[in-house]
């Protein structure tokens, strides 16, 4: 059967359209869609290697039903953020509180990239001292410790003109604790899940934290002048639930407990 030159013709401009519409319309350039979007899809080359419906969205991944070119017209892209901030100071002097440092995003991630990680951190403080210079008073209550790297960082002052650079050591033994302390898994709280009930710690008493009375140095809640047997209360800064009670056990001029049971006074 033979076919007309016209018709050879009409079907070579068919052809060249179909090429040309398939380049424009077909794969995903230019098409990602994030979560699952039933109407981002088109009709080319899947994956797996049938012809069809293919689809550009994130969800194409789990339902294996991507277009061709899905891994590198629209790769996976995890979330970007900023460097921390400088920590915040401490606003309410004389009070317990937090500072804060924050970061920001700077790409949020696509096509199934690593989520963003958290964007604020806190950390327990205490301001020795009032706008005007005055030294705050100590009041009762719990011992509040936190972590030894954070008490790498403090500040340390002067008070009544004693210098106390050296500061000392308490021991305690560990004798209630809170279960708050075992699920709390924040960056800044993890320190607190090496608490256990019968261990011995050691709890570093140094500026700022450190008050001088009667010519006597000691730390809010250090229970030296308590007796061996009196239990004493505790709360962990960064997290109040967590908290217990222990008994004080010597005090010591230089820390020898292993790092992990290692804490400072605040």
């Amino acid at each position: 059967m033979k076919v007309a030159a016209t018709e050879w013709v009409g079907l070579a401009v068919v052809a060249t359209v179909f090429g040309i519409y398939h380049l424009v319309e077909g794969g995903c350039s230019g098409k990602c869609c994030r979560g699952t979007d039933l109407t981002c899809k088109t009709t080319d080359w899947r994956m797996d290697r049938v012809y069809g419906s293919c689809y550009c969205d994130e969800g194409c991944q789990r339902t294996r039903d991507c277009c061709f070119d899905y891994p590198t017209e629209c790769p996976a892209q995890s979330c970007v953020v900023s460097e921390w901030s400088y920590w915040s100071g401490c606003a309410k002097p004389c009070q317990r509180s937090f500072r804060v440092r924050r970061r920001h995003i700077e790409r949020e991630p696509s096509n199934s990239g690593e989520a963003c990680p958290p964007l604020e951190e806190q950390a327990g403080c205490m301001e020795f001292q009032t706008h005007q210079g005055q030294h705050c008073a100590q009041t009762q209550g719990p011992a509040l410790i936190t972590t030894m790297e954070y008490g790498k960082e403090r500040t340390k002052h002067r008070l009544y003109g004693d210098p106390m650079d050296s500061g000392f050591c308490m021991e305690f033994k560990m004798e209630t604790l809170s279960p708050h302390c075992m699920v709390d898994n924040r960056p800044y709280t993890r320190w607190m899940q090496y608490l256990r009930e019968g261990f011995t710690v050691c709890v570093t008493c140094q500026p700022p934290a450190m008050h001088a009375v009667n010519g006597s140095r000691s730390c809010q809640g250090d229970g030296n002048d308590a007796d061996r047997d009196e239990l004493l209360p505790w709360q962990a800064m960064g997290n109040p639930r967590c908290r217990g009670t222990w008994k004080k056990v010597q005090r010591l001029q230089h820390c020898s407990c292993p790092q992990v049971h290692s804490f400072v006074f605040i």
